[in-house]
């Protein structure tokens, strides 16, 4: 979860009232925060945030925005948020991106900051909230990397354009030596660590002015006179450039917001794009780009375990900075301009409950009282595991969650089916799995050191998409085992489920499959009752190679649920032997 450092005295100033540390920890309940210590020598505050949805509170001016708000009132209001191009002056500062950036790192933000010099509080706060934004939100810069710059020093049009890596220069930020774009990647430190996001382009991005004078090489470094940000410094510009318009929007409303509340003016930035985006070819930011959501009464009544009435979910809607307006039944809600994290009508449910205070209602005893037991599909996955060790298998424990590089890529699958989250804080886990093989063998890709034979197997849940069911997808138990040795091969992996469905006192029989991650012909598909349950073989070269892997491997993934419910049909166009 995040952690943040405040200054204690600059966050009681933002936010309007001064009290002890212990109320301040209740007070951070609404930000579902809490105190990770306190260093009183330097007035330094640690937070915990035990969320990850709310980015605009990873800041000293966010995190004091919302305890304002909370505790005084008054939703903050901002006038410098734009629709396209409808701003005065915006025509003065513009950037200009070039074509060949459409499908290398495409998207760049910015916007000017003016009317009071940087303190130097504000200015630590600033560089944690952009190491905190491109770390967490922008998944380590490759959708979300922030530059600030002396704004004095740059003459507009900014360009941002894709370049010969070998042949552009200039003196990165930290050095004095004048390095080539290829050569920063392999001498400066910040280049071996973020590199690799644009080390496989043929040109990278780059950011200079009107004059050809540098700003930056994103997502990687500044540059060394203008990206050289200092106490005391007054007109600044910022940017962020990346992969996602709407994150890198979002990311620049808040970062907008938390200065004008420190007492800094807020000048808009026109972005003209050659290609067409999702806000169009032109932008102004920061733009406010959220849409309303609606929610009726009786349904955050029914999760709330308590009807509101209409003035007070405005009252509670309010403590926590969102407008709102109440027709009949139903509350629309007018989403704040620092926040993206309106995703669901629960999600209103959750500022209500949180708005009038979680320990404001009344607890209620269960109606129905049970005695706990063991699931009969518990009860045989125990039974499985059992039968797995005494076959000399390795029990393996696994995220549920993973990336497409992972899910995908490196099976040699299309991902058709696949459950995928909408809006992933980081690529790792971007995609629900729908099979136990990619964790089996990512442990093996890293086990080339152990003694051989290498048997190992996990049994839990996968899930693939189907519309037909309520929630759009099904959710099943599995089992997937994975043998890797110098004789591994069709005949042992055959041996181990024949063993296996002995002891679980079940016949099956076997029919030629095809499978991209398996070898052709030394593949089959496993049917129990006439009903497709899975698949086993030798795993396919291509795949061995993708995950680093260099002795041969055969693997079985078996639907433990389709074993104890025979009626139960696999929709073989979301499993993973499709």
């Amino acid at each position: 979860m995040p952690k943040i450092e405040v200054n204690l005295k600059d966050l009681f100033h933002l936010a309007e009232f001064e009290t002890d540390l212990d109320e301040l920890e209740r007070r951070l309940v609404c930000a579902k925060a809490e105190i990770d210590g306190f260093d009183e020598s330097t007035g330094t505050l640690k937070v915990e945030l035990n969320d990850t949805n709310r980015p605009d509170l990873w800041s000293t001016g966010g995190l004091a925005r919302l305890l304002r708000v909370y505790s005084r009132g008054g939703i903050p209001r901002y006038d410098f948020f734009s629709s396209l191009g409808d701003v005065k002056d915006a025509d003065k500062r513009v950037v200009m991106v070039d074509p060949a950036l459409e499908t290398l790192r495409p998207y760049i933000t910015a916007f000017a900051v003016t009317g009071k010099p940087l303190d130097e509080s504000t200015l630590i706060d600033l560089i944690q909230t952009q190491e905190k934004l491109c770390w967490n939100y922008g998944q380590k810069r490759k959708s979300i990397a922030m530059g600030v710059y002396r704004s004095d020093m740059i003459s507009y049009p900014v360009q941002y354009r894709a370049v010969d890596p070998d042949k552009t220069t200039f003196v990165p930020l930290g050095m004095e030596e004048r390095l080539s774009l290829r050569e920063i990647l392999e001498k400066h430190p910040k280049g071996r660590e973020f590199g690799g996001i644009v080390a496989a382009f043929e040109k990278f991005p780059f950011l200079t002015d009107s004059r050809g004078e540098v700003l930056s090489f994103p997502p990687v470094i500044n540059s060394a006179e203008i990206g050289a940000v200092q106490v005391r410094d007054e007109n600044l510009f910022i940017e962020m450039t990346g992969t996602d318009l709407p994150s890198l929007v979002h990311a620049a409303s808040i970062v907008a917001c938390d200065l004008s509340d420190a007492g800094h003016t807020i000048l808009p930035v026109r972005i003209e794009y050659p290609f067409t985006t999702c806000f169009g070819r032109q932008i102004t930011v920061p733009w406010y780009f959220q849409e309303r959501l609606s929610i009726e009464r009786a349904f955050a009544g029914k999760l709330l375990g308590e009807d509101l009435a209409p003035e007070e979910m405005k009252a509670c809607l309010a403590k926590m900075g969102v407008t709102s307006q109440v027709e009949g039944d139903t509350v629309t809600i007018t989403v704040p301009e620092y926040r993206n994290d309106f995703m669901h009508p629960v999600d209103i449910v959750e500022d209500l409950m949180i708005g009038r205070g979680m320990d404001s209602f009344d607890p209620v005893m269960p109606r129905e009282f049970t005695i706990g037991r063991l699931t009969s599909e518990e009860l045989f996955l125990r039974d499985v595991r059992n039968i797995m060790i005494g076959l000399g298998f390795q029990e393996m424990i696994y995220n549920y969650l993973g990336s497409g590089k992972n899910f995908i890529q490196k099976m040699n699958i299309t991902g058709e089916g696949m459950v995928r989250i909408l809006n992933p804080m980081t690529e790792n886990y971007e995609y629900v799995r729908n099979s136990t093989l990619p964790a089996l063998l990512e442990s093996e890709s890293v086990s080339g050191n152990a003694v051989y034979p290498h048997r190992i197997f996990e049994t839990g849940k996968v899930a693939w998409l189907d519309k037909e069911k309520n929630y759009g997808s099904v959710t099943r138990n599995f089992l997937g085992f994975l043998a890797a040795d110098r004789e591994a091969g069709f005949n042992e992996i055959s041996s181990h489920v024949s063993a296996l469905f002995y002891y679980l006192s079940k016949d099956y029989t076997l029919e030629e499959r095809e499978d991209p991650r398996f070898i052709p012909g030394r593949t089959a598909g496993l049917l129990y009752q006439g009903v497709s349950v899975g698949i086993m073989g030798e795993l396919h070269p291509a795949v061995l190679t993708n995950w680093g892997i260099e002795m041969p491997a055969a693997a079985c993934e078996i639907d433990l649920d389709a074993l104890m419910y025979p009626g139960l049909s696999p929709h073989e166009e979301g499993t993973s032997w499709k």
